[in-house]
Order: C-alpha cells, then sequence, then structure tokens
C-alpha cells in the first residue's frame, strides 16, 4: 500500500515538468516547421525578386536604347530642314535667274523652279503683295489662287515659321516665303507620335515599374506612371517620392526633343515590395495563429483544471462533514465523563480547526463574500495559530509598518490559509530553526504584505513554478498549498502573491491586496 502511494505521490509531482518539457519540444518542433516554411518561402521570393530586378534591367536599358532612336530621329529631321532650306535657297535663286536672264538659255532655271512640287512656297514684292505662288493645294483642297492680295493675316502667321530669303533683280526686292514640305510635315507628326508613344510606353510598362519623367531641374513632371494613389500636384509628395527612387535606382538620363534633358526616375513594382514583406507577414500570421490556439487550449485546460479542483475540493468537505459530527458528539461525551477541562478545550479548538478547513474547502469555486477587515488584525490570528501548533525553535514576528491597521476587503477565512500555507512551507524549509517575519506595508492604492523566512531559499528560475500544482521540494505533500494560495489570492480577491526574493539566506513571500 505504501509503495503504491509513492508511485502515485512519484507521478502526481512529475506531472508538471513532464508537461513543461512536452511544451518545449512542441514548441521546438513548431519553430522548426516555421522557420523551414520561412526559409522556402524567402528563397521562393528572392527568386521572383531577381527575375523582376532583371526584367527592371531590361526595361531600363530599352528606355535608354528608345530615347537614343528618338534623338538620331530627331537629328535626322534636323538635317531634313537643312536640306529643305537649301532647296528653297535654290529656287529663289533659279527664280532670280530666270527674269535676269529672259534674253539666254533659261531652260535650267526653269527646270528647278518647276521640280518643286512639294515645298510650299510665296514671293512677295516689296509693298507686300503676294506675285506668286506654288504648291499651296497639297491637302487635297481645292487650288488656291492668292495672287494679288496682300500678304496678310492667316497666310502670312503660316509663312512666318522660317526667316524668308530675299530675291534682289533689277533694283528691285522681293521675298521668298515657304514653309516645310508636306512630306517634311506628315514625317514630323510621326515623329511627334513617336514621342507620345515612348512617353507612354515608358510610363504604362509591363513589368509594373512606378516611373516620373521630370525636365532636367527634376521639378516639373512630364509623365508619370503606376504610382498608385500619391497626389502629384504635391510637390512635397512628389520630391520625397523622387528622392526614395534615387535612392534604390540611379535615374536615366535621356534627350528627348522638345523637353531636352530629361531625368526617368523608377522603382521597384509594388509585387515585389509585397514579395519581400510576405516572409514577415506569414510569420505574424502564424505566430498570431499560434498564440490565439494556445490561448484558447490554455482556457480550456484552466477551466477543466478549476472544474477538477472544486469537484475535489467539495468532496473533501462533503467527506468531513462526517467525523467532524462524530468528534463533536465524543468531545461532549468526555464532558460528562469528567475529562480534564484544559483537554476537552484543546479538543474542541481542533474541532474547530477542522471546521474551519471544512468550510474553506466548501468555499472553493464559488464567489467568497469579502468583507472589510482590519489587515494587521488577520495576519496575527492567523500567526498566532500558526505558533502554538509549531515548535519553539520556529520565532514568529509581526511588524505593521502602517501604523493605522488598515481595513481590507478581505474572506477571513480563506486569507488566513494563505498565510497558514506559506509558514507551513517557511517552517518546512528552515527544518523547524529559525524566525518567519511579516511586515505590513501600503500606498494610496495597495496593501504589501511580506513574509520572509530565514529557510534554504528557492532557485530563481523556480520562483513561478512552486505556483503550479504538483511541484514541491517536500518528501510528502502533494505540492497543492501554493497553488491554491494563488488562487485565492488572485482568482477571489483581485491581488498578487509572488517571490519577491530568495537567497541561500531565506525567500521573501509578498502578497498585494487592493485597499
Amino acid at each position: 500500500m505504501i509503495i503504491e502511494f509513492l508511485k502515485t505521490k512519484y507521478l502526481t509531482l512529475n506531472i508538471y515538468n513532464k508537461k513543461q518539457r512536452w511544451k518545449i519540444y512542441l514548441l521546438g518542433f513548431a519553430a522548426a516547421i516555421v522557420g523551414l516554411s520561412l526559409y522556402y518561402t524567402n528563397i521562393i521570393v528572392n527568386k521572383i525578386a531577381d527575375d523582376e530586378i532583371q526584367k527592371v534591367r531590361i526595361w531600363a536599358d530599352a528606355v535608354q536604347n528608345r530615347a537614343n532612336l528618338v534623338l538620331v530621329t530627331e537629328a535626322f529631321f534636323d538635317e531634313m530642314r537643312k536640306e529643305e532650306r537649301k532647296r528653297v535657297t535654290l529656287w529663289a535663286e533659279a527664280t532670280r535667274r530666270f527674269v535676269e536672264d529672259e534674253g539666254g538659255d533659261i531652260s535650267f532655271y526653269g527646270q528647278i523652279i518647276e521640280e518643286n512640287t512639294t515645298i510650299p512656297v510665296l514671293l512677295v514684292n516689296s509693298e507686300n503683295i503676294i506675285t506668286s505662288h506654288n504648291n499651296l493645294d497639297l491637302n487635297g483642297d481645292s487650288p488656291v489662287n492668292l495672287e494679288g492680295k496682300p500678304f496678310t493675316g492667316e497666310i502670312k502667321e503660316q509663312f512666318s515659321v522660317y526667316d524668308p530669303i530675299p530675291i534682289t533683280y533689277e533694283g528691285y526686292v522681293d521675298y521668298l516665303y515657304y514653309q516645310d514640305s508636306w512630306l517634311f510635315t506628315n514625317m514630323r507628326r510621326v515623329m511627334d507620335d513617336l514621342i507620345d508613344s515612348f512617353l507612354s510606353e515608358v510610363v504604362i510598362n509591363s513589368a509594373n515599374v512606378p516611373v516620373i519623367i521630370t525636365d532636367s531641374a527634376k521639378t516639373h513632371i512630364i509623365a508619370s506612371g503606376n504610382i498608385g494613389n500619391g497626389d502629384l500636384g504635391d510637390s512635397t509628395y512628389v520630391q520625397q517620392t523622387i528622392n526614395a527612387m534615387a535612392d534604390r535606382n540611379k535615374p536615366l538620363i535621356i534627350e528627348l526633343p522638345q523637353h531636352g534633358t530629361c531625368h526617368v526616375f523608377y522603382t521597384h513594382s509594388f509585387l515585389l515590395t509585397q514579395l519581400r514583406y510576405y516572409p514577415i507577414a506569414q510569420f505574424l500570421a502564424v505566430g498570431i495563429f499560434l498564440l490565439v490556439a494556445y490561448i484558447l487550449f490554455s482556457t480550456a485546460r484552466n477551466a477543466e483544471q478549476n472544474q477538477v479542483w472544486v469537484g475535489m475540493s467539495k468532496e473533501t468537505a462533503h467527506q468531513l462533514g462526517t467525523p467532524i459530527s462524530s468528534l463533536m458528539a465524543w468531545v461532549e461525551l468526555l464532558k460528562n465523563k469528567g475529562v480534564d477541562e484544559a483537554t476537552i478545550k484543546e479538543i474542541q479548538k481542533d474541532v474547530g480547526r477542522l471546521e474551519n478547513i471544512t468550510e474553506r474547502f466548501s468555499k472553493i469555486g464559488s464567489a467568497p463574500k469579502l468583507t472589510p477587515y482590519p489587515i494587521a488584525d488577520a495576519v496575527k490570528e492567523s500567526i498566532d495559530y500558526m505558533r502554538t501548533r509549531t515548535t519553539q525553535k520556529v520565532k514568529f514576528s509581526v511588524n505593521d509598518h502602517t501604523n493605522e491597521n488598515p481595513h481590507v476587503p478581505i474572506n477571513l477565512n480563506l486569507f488566513g490559509w494563505v498565510l497558514e500555507n506559506i509558514c507551513k512551507n517557511a517552517v518546512d524549509a528552515m527544518s523547524g530553526n529559525g524566525s518567519v517575519m511579516v511586515d505590513i506595508y501600503k500606498n494610496h492604492k495597495r496593501v504589501f504584505i511580506d513574509i520572509t523566512d530565514t529557510g534554504k531559499g528557492i532557485p530563481k528560475g523556480k520562483f513561478k513554478d512552486i505556483f503550479q500544482p504538483g511541484v514541491t521540494s517536500k518528501k510528502r505533500g502533494w505540492g497543492l498549498g501554493l497553488s491554491l494560495s494563488k488562487r485565492i489570492i488572485e482568482n477571489y480577491h483581485k491581488g498578487k502573491i509572488f517571490v519577491k526574493s530568495s537567497s541561500a539566506h531565506g525567500t521573501k513571500f509578498r502578497i498585494e491586496l487592493k485597499l
């Protein structure tokens, strides 16, 4: 029977330690799974990020090449413009020679004049009258006759893009006005479309790269795309965005017709940013899930434990009821037989103590009634009881540093149980030889009760463990006293109980209660 009892006790005392080890194992296993998942996810994210960075580089090279193409095309147009100017100058010279050399061979000059079929020209005399024109009906409209009409209004505005070429002959000076040829005009239109499409393709790109194209001063935005919901009308926001892009990627410098030197600022796509932060989000999601799961399981486990505690306590109180009633009857019988009065009194005290213990157990699980009570008196009553039932080698003392014995809402019976549990543990820790000191302090909100012994102390790593059920260093007992004490103080009195300090020379417990 004794062997079975010891086996059962050993198993019970090691439940908590095994549970702690299993928690560590499971936590380590979960950490390994999360770590491997994050590691693999990070590898995938980095591969996708590398691919996108490669796409961005290809895009940046394409932007630079397209810009160079546009620049070369613009240079070609400049050459065309110069050539047309030369042709118009030649045409003007041929016209002058045609007029001056009427008696000579003028067929060559006439051929030059007739071969101009693309460049619109007007010949205006010194009186600002149009004397002749050519190629004014190239847009498909009906032929226009402007000879003899003044060179003013809309026609003058259209032909004033370039400086006129003077034609001097026989003391007269006429002026030759011209426009770009229809071929040059059409190609210029194609060039403008090319620039517009270039800007569109840069800012609305397949790589989803956020882009801002600015002028050389980096203040005026020429085009932008994939910026999101930012306000590009806000100069501060624009400058911050540009600076952030420049820090991430060196801006491209390109030359564009009509815009000159431009800066192309760009950064990684929003998708890449999301992918970079995805492992962190995944870790947080897994962590929150594990935390919620742990809280739910712990709540369920604590609720189950509370039910076990309540059932065990009420059953204990019920079982104690019968022998206590019997003892009370035996006390009365001893009185009738004339047993020594002092002996009867001590027996009655112990029976009363048993009744008190029964009441304590019966109150576990039900909301106890808290009544304001002088805290120093409550402490002294419990200490006096322990003093008479402990070896005289243990000295007890109570010091009320408040000097006012404040009233604190407590359940006197349960509170006394807490003090007795702590004092019993202190006596066992001192091997029945030492001192137990109880000091009472207060501030404007709380009362502090410090119970200090001169025992062998508690390792710092066990400060919280000793309040768990089944944890004890004694050869006898189930390790339930401090666990019950914690429930009484924290669950019923809404206070705190903990190990304030401990060393090889003793341990100090602290109880905090609300005033």
